[in-house]
């Protein structure tokens, strides 16, 4: 079982929009003790979306897809949804009650936008058309839901808006309300230096010793270019279980050590 996002919108591949989901999804499991597997971006392609939704949900996953439900012609998420199950679009009970309540509110009084037989009225109800046998997903933000599919041995996708100010929180509910006891269950510790002026090819060797030596745990390097008149620096840390890293760590720093290499904790 691993975390995922999928990202919806030709506005992300354009550039006309910047995406703000990946950083916020990261953060949240963070918080959680929890971290992402993958994330993927795809345009508005109904192919491209059902094909990578039938491969997700044959998963044992839990992935967030964020874009894509709402009830203009380049909204395809739900019905792709159902096309990669292979069920029915249907108007969900809930979803309409919410729907119209949402419609009333903001009609603020006015009986010609209130009338919930309009044809603009009945249109927004396609908001609440989700493949049969999904869940809702409570918007705080305008009561509109998002929906959730179960999928694989505790996995599930939850479709949320393309929306960020309505995302995240829709996206937190899900996490706590489905997902609490995953939450801090595996111990993790990150441990890191800045080498200055380091060179990888010479620390390739220390790195490979570390990961051979403790198993488990994860040995990473982020160089950073100079530029503006800074060092040229890398990043050289381990991650992985507590007990293990801290060994490592110290692995890694007597390597330093010997290699004659300048660095600072970070």
């Amino acid at each position: 079982m691993a975390f995922g996002i999928i990202i919806i919108g030709d506005e992300i591949l354009s550039g006309r929009r910047t995406d703000k989901h990946l950083a916020k999804i990261i953060e949240l499991l963070a918080e959680r003790g929890l971290s992402l597997g993958w994330a993927e971006y795809i345009g508005d392609d109904p192919a491209r979306i059902a094909a990578t939704l039938r491969r997700s949900l044959a998963s044992d996953d839990i992935v967030f897809s964020c874009g894509g439900i709402g009830a203009t012609p380049d909204d395809h998420t739900r019905q792709c949804a159902a096309t990669a199950l292979g069920v029915p679009l249907a108007l969900h009970p809930e979803a309409k009650t919410l729907i119209r309540q949402r419609i009333v509110e903001m009609a603020d009084g006015d009986p010609q936008k209130a009338d919930l037989e309009s044809a603009e009225n009945l249109h927004r109800l396609k908001m609440g058309e989700f493949p049969v046998g999904a869940g809702i997903i409570p918007n705080p933000y305008n009561k509109i839901p998002g929906f959730s599919l179960r999928n694989g041995d505790g996995g599930a996708h939850y479709f949320v808006p393309g929306f960020p100010v309505m995302a995240a929180p829709m996206m937190a509910w899900a996490l706590d309300t489905h997902h609490s006891s995953l939450f801090h269950a595996v111990p993790h510790l990150e441990k890191s230096v800045i080498v200055y002026d380091g060179i990888e090819s010479t620390l390739t060797p220390l790195m490979e010793a570390i990961e051979a030596e403790f198993a488990g745990v994860k040995v990473f390097s982020l160089p950073s270019v100079a530029e503006g008149g800074k060092r040229r620096q890398i990043e050289l840390g381990v991650k992985g279980e507590p007990a293990r890293v801290e060994l490592a760590y110290a692995r890694m720093t007597e390597g330093l050590d010997r290699l004659r290499q300048e660095y600072a904790a970070t």
